[in-house]
């Protein structure tokens, strides 16, 4: 008998990383019979998504507010999602990531007993209020999830120090890299420069900052950073793509507006921000997303943040946790725009989040799951990734249980006593 299987998503991030599970499942369709879901968290910015994907939603929940709080979307979602499950029975419900959607449908259908299943399960930064509200999300989802699809070795490694028992884990890699990986084969990602940003060949230092909890002096930091780098290096281009939230936007405009060199741009679509992804030469950011998109076009990421709950890339040395602090920002920038060694040993290496084939060993896992079978998929069919807790060396300052921390003021600190200079 054929399986039907919810798949919910909410963001674009969602609907990017579970439109190459839908397509899977779809094809599959002597086995599974597909449910696609959208809570509409992200109304405009998820269309576009689905459009190129050529995924459809079956149903529309449609539940994004004006000015909604965490509070009320999280009961929206968990009285829509308990009507849904109550008129359409479901073998399993797929949930991804670290959303309002995914913790609340999750526990949703935990209520109404209908099995679990996590997409990006694992990832911890170890702080519950980095990022905010997304890593509670996250562990929230995985207390109700019956089967956890790992998207490394780290991530599964952190599932089993919970308890999680081992044959409920599975290591598929992150459906990001299928998604991006279909995005070139159709050739979708092929954009001019956005309008008032010559193409002249300068090196591009492509730029997002938009987490909480960078709001406010933390964001004036890495603003700060950015006005010392193009005066350092005259001939690089900064874009940012600037989130339209007041309060990003009263920060950066009053910091970088006018400026030459640093060119500030309305937030773009997402096959956009991949063109401009692919022709940078540097990358500055503080989201997650980023963090895992960068290394498959292996572009160095210093990563705005503190602590990240994604830490293969920086464990490989194809990323660094940089902070907000603007003396770490600059110098480390600074190293990666004069010294090409540096900038080279960086870029090289394989992506550690994912080869492509996450949605396929998905599909596979789900059935066997679903029809009893053990183990789900054996090690040999599992992504092995380029970083576990054996592979690289543990003995970092940085690495804190599997996060990657870091102090800007300490940092800046060996630094000003190791005599480095700046510019």
């Amino acid at each position: 008998m054929k399986k039907r299987i919810g798949i919910v998503f909410g963001t674009r991030p969602d609907a990017i990383k579970m439109a190459p599970v839908v397509l899977e499942l779809r094809k599959r369709s002597d086995e599974f019979i597909p449910l696609a879901i959208s809570t509409g968290q992200h109304r405009q910015m998820l269309d576009q998504v689905l459009q190129v994907f050529d995924v459809r939603t079956d149903i529309e929940l449609d539940l994004m507010r004006h000015n909604q709080t965490l509070n009320g979307l999280t009961c929206r979602i968990l009285e829509s999602m308990d009507t849904l499950l109550a008129e359409n029975p479901l073998d399993c419900l797929l949930v991804q990531g670290d959303t309002t959607t995914a913790f609340a449908a999750a526990l949703a259908a935990f209520y109404r007993k209908v099995p679990v299943a996590h997409v990006e399960a694992g990832l911890r930064s170890h702080d519950i209020y980095q990022p905010w509200p997304e890593e509670v999300n996250r562990r929230l989802a995985a207390v109700v999830t019956q089967l956890h699809f790992a998207p490394t070795p780290l991530a599964a490694e952190n599932l089993l120090t919970e308890a999680i028992p081992a044959q409920d884990v599975v290591t598929t890699g992150n459906t990001i890299v299928d998604a991006v990986h279909k995005l070139l084969e159709m050739q979708t990602i092929e954009h001019p420069l956005p309008e008032g940003v010559p193409d002249d060949g300068s090196p591009i230092v492509l730029m997002t900052s938009h987490r909480r909890e960078s709001w406010g002096v933390e964001l004036e930091n890495i603003c700060d950073s950015i006005l010392e780098l193009v005066e350092c290096f005259p001939h690089i281009r900064v874009i940012y793509p600037v989130h339209l939230n007041p309060n990003v936007t009263s920060t950066v405009e009053a910091k970088l507006s006018n400026r030459d060199r640093i060119h500030l741009i309305p937030p773009v679509d997402y096959f956009q921000f991949l063109s401009l992804l692919r022709r940078c030469y540097l990358v500055l950011t503080d989201s997650g997303g980023v963090q895992e998109e960068a290394p498959i076009f292996h572009k160095p990421v210093l990563v705005l943040r503190k602590v990240t709950e994604r830490p293969e890339a920086s464990l490989l040395g194809m990323a660094k946790i940089v902070g907000t602090s603007r003396e770490m920002i600059v110098r480390e920038a600074s190293r990666l725009l004069s010294n090409e060694y540096a900038y080279k040993t960086m870029a090289a290496g394989e992506c550690p989040y994912g080869d492509g084939r996450a949605a396929a060993r998905i599909a596979t896992a789900l059935s066997r799951w679903l029809n009893g079978e053990r183990p789900v998929l054996h090690d040999s069919e599992q992504f092995q990734g380029a970083a576990s807790s054996e592979q690289v060396s543990m003995g970092s300052d940085e690495l804190v249980g599997h996060a990657v921390e870091v102090s800007g003021e300490d940092l800046a600190g060996q630094a000003e006593g190791r005599g480095d200079s700046i510019c």
